[in-house]
């Protein structure tokens, strides 16, 4: 027997999308819907041979988790699996207890987005990732049967629930793989964005969780968890967005700021005079420490990174011993790769930094622990502090666009006007092309240097343009050349 439908099944297409679940609440993603995704989520790690004798839940601070929650929780033990209920937590508290209980696993978060929206990241045991091609797709139909003929009748005997607070753990493990002992004392400006870093922060950075106190000074800003996020939208990539963090810095005279997204998996860094440190360059220091680490432990480390990240990341890595990999955009493409190559290190341009030491999942968190222990010991020759500022500017000697998104009525028509001007007629000179993930043209060998990608939105009519070059004036050539084409006939 199985519970009866309740109303018109929601396009699930637009609501369980290629790498989690993401939608408005309630409609389309209610109670009802959560319900039917638990059910579907241990039928299909159950399936996927996963070691399944519970699944861990955790959830951020938006209003709507704790319903839904419960539902989801609901639909796991009316297949018979038990359920491990974590509270409040950072996504990457998630994947730590994932990993750490060897148990699949489901954050409930919308990441940045607003406040009415909510959402799962899913994960095999281990904190192994759950997308399109890992699992999803199957969730995502037996998702839509259960709703469609009802959710099957609860076991014989159904799952238990039980609590478990995992924030301390979470803690001693990060603090276990970056060491700031003998680090300079550091002041450093945090904001939360009133999301999961309000929880995060002093239990990691300070001694909420009862660890020994760091030579860490942490300014807080918006600490207080709310989904409602009454001060700015927590999402860091928006230069809008991190303004109140760059003046908090300057007016404490901090060595540097903090910035973390809704369900803190990701973390941005501004320097000490306010100015934003790019996630590539974040990527490059942080992975020259793990090479270095690696190295000395007598491997041979491959670091990843994404087709967006600088040319930086490869030409310093690879210099240190490195051996590089160049991959597609997405957390579930870089996690794959990252166990395929038993990766050390794997950064995005987006400011997901991945560590095979943290179950070869993202945190923002034990990135954050790199760069204070690299300036905490960066000293001059004559035993002075190095500022960040000077710190960084190693790590970021190109100049790049940014992400520069197009609405265009047709995408394909003004892609092919790119191909047409930069690949058949050669108009930026001899280029490589590859189409790892949409059209990468690169003029890198020759000069003037550049590279650009093009790339189609999954979800809308858009075109995303990053361009690099080695001075600003080349990018800047590139890029309005390359928007001229793509924006072609557009009003």
């Amino acid at each position: 027997m199985t519970s009866t439908p309740s109303g018109p099944v929601p396009d699930l297409d637009d609501l369980i999308k290629a790498y989690d679940v993401r939608g408005v609440v309630p409609d389309p993603f209610s109670p009802t819907v959560a319900r039917a995704i638990g059910a579907a989520f241990a039928r299909v790690v159950a399936q996927a041979g996963d070691p399944v004798p519970a699944v861990v839940v955790g959830r951020d601070m938006r209003p709507s988790g704790p319903a839904l929650v419960e539902a989801f929780a609901d639909g796991v033990r009316g297949v018979g699996t038990d359920v491990v209920r974590i509270g409040l937590c950072s996504t990457d508290g998630l994947y730590h207890a994932s990993g750490a209980m060897g148990l699949p696993g489901a954050m409930f978060t919308a990441s940045h987005n607003p406040a009415e929206y909510n959402g799962i990241k899913l994960c095999h045991a281990g904190a192994r990732p759950m997308g399109q091609d890992t699992g999803l797709a199957e969730v995502r139909e037996l998702t839509a049967r259960f709703l469609a003929q009802g959710v099957p009748a609860p076991a014989a005997e159904p799952g238990t629930v039980r609590d478990r607070d995992t924030l301390a753990e979470y803690a001693t493990y990060l603090r276990g793989l970056v060491d700031l002992g003998g680090v300079r004392r550091l002041k450093v400006v945090v904001d939360a964005g009133n999301g999961m870093a309000g929880l995060t922060v002093p239990a990691v950075l300070g001694s909420a969780a009862g660890l020994a106190e760091l030579p860490v000074d942490v300014v807080p800003l918006y600490f207080e968890l709310d989904g409602s996020f009454p001060n700015h939208e927590a999402n860091p990539l928006e230069p809008a967005n991190l303004r109140d963090l760059q003046a908090a810095v300057v007016d404490h005279g901090a060595d540097l700021g903090l910035a973390f997204d809704g369900d803190a998996d990701r973390c941005f860094v501004v320097d000490e005079l306010g100015a934003p440190v790019s996630p590539s360059a974040i990527t490059a220091l942080v992975g020259l420490r793990e090479v270095e680490r690696e190295k000395a432990a007598g491997g041979s480390p491959v670091v990843i990174h994404n087709l967006i990240t600088s040319q930086v990341v490869p030409d310093l890595l690879q210099a240190a011993g490195a051996r590089t990999v160049r991959t597609r955009v997405g957390h579930s493409f870089i996690k794959a790769e990252m166990a395929r190559e038993g990766a050390v290190f794997g950064g995005e341009h987006s400011a997901h930094y991945y560590f095979r030491d943290f179950f070869h999942a993202d945190t923002g968190m034990l990135a954050a622990l790199h760069v204070l222990a690299a300036l905490g010991g960066a000293v001059t020759p004559d035993g002075r502090p190095v500022p960040l500022s000077a710190l960084a500017e190693a790590y970021q000697p190109y100049v790049a666009s940014g992400e520069v998104n197009s609405r265009v009525a047709d995408v394909p028509a003004a892609r092919e006007r790119v191909v047409e001007a930069y690949v058949r007629r050669e108009g930026g000179g001899p280029v490589t092309v590859d189409e790892l993930d949409g059209l990468t043209v690169s003029h890198w060998d020759h000069h003037p240097r550049w590279w650009f990608n093009l790339r189609a939105s999954n979800t809308e009519p858009l075109l995303r343009l990053n361009v690099e070059a080695a001075d600003e004036d080349i990018m800047i050539k590139v890029r309005d050349d390359v928007l001229a084409l793509v924006r072609q006939g557009q009003e």
